[in-house]
Order: C-alpha cells, then structure tokens, then sequence
C-alpha cells in the first residue's frame, strides 16, 4: 500500500511540472474587445477572425497583417488592429489569427503601435 500511495504522489508531483510547459489556450476575441480589455489581454494569447485589409511583408523580418472584424469604433481607431508574422496573406482574405497581444511597442523610427498582436500564426477557414 504504502509502494501504491509513493506510486501516486509522484505522478501527482510530476504533473505539476509537464502542465506548465503547455500551450496557453488562446482568449478567443474580436477587434472592439481587445481595445476594451486590452489590460487584462496584455501579454496573453489572443485569437481574431476578420478580413486582411493591408499588407506589408518583410518590414523588420516580419509581416505586418492589418485586420477588420467589424467591431470597434472607426472615429478613435479601435476597428482596426495590426499583427506581426512570418506568414503571409492576401489583402482580402478572411483569416484567424492566433498570437501574443502586446501594449506599447515601439520599434523605434516612430513606429509606436498602442496595441499589436505579436508572433502570431494565420489560418484560412
């Protein structure tokens, strides 16, 4: 009994250290939210479905996605979000979007984004 109970510690114990090491689960979101929780959002894993509305690829080594959802304020811009990746897209397609919400970031130049979906991956439905 007492080979059973060390048997069951121990896999109880080492569990605590794999689980960790998972992938967050992404907060699945649209555009308009993310402003309105973008400090509880901050540093977190985000999904996005919308539609490509500008492309630059291969600026800084990384492709910067502008995406639409539909929600969102166009008068203070909170309809509109900016996503960094090494994949691509096409102005026009409706994508998802997967990646690390960040606040502030600055890229110098004068390239100051308020909030930017970082690292992020692009699927097509």
């Amino acid at each position: 009994m007492n080979r059973l109970l060390t048997i069951i510690v121990a896999g109880l114990v080492s569990s605590l250290f794999i689980l960790p090491l998972q992938a967050e689960d992404a907060i699945i979101t649209s555009v308009g939210d993310l402003y309105m929780d973008k400090a509880a959002l901050n540093g977190k894993q985000v999904q996005l479905r919308g539609e490509v509305v500008k492309i630059n690829n291969q600026i800084m080594q990384r492709n910067f996605v502008h995406l639409q959802d539909g929600t969102g304020n166009p008068s203070d811009g909170s309809n509109y979000i900016t996503i960094t990746t090494q994949d691509t897209a096409n102005v026009g397609d409706k994508v998802t979007v997967t990646g690390t919400l960040i606040l502030d970031h600055d890229f110098g130049a004068g390239y100051i984004y308020p909030l930017l979906v970082e690292k992020a991956s692009i699927t097509t439905p």
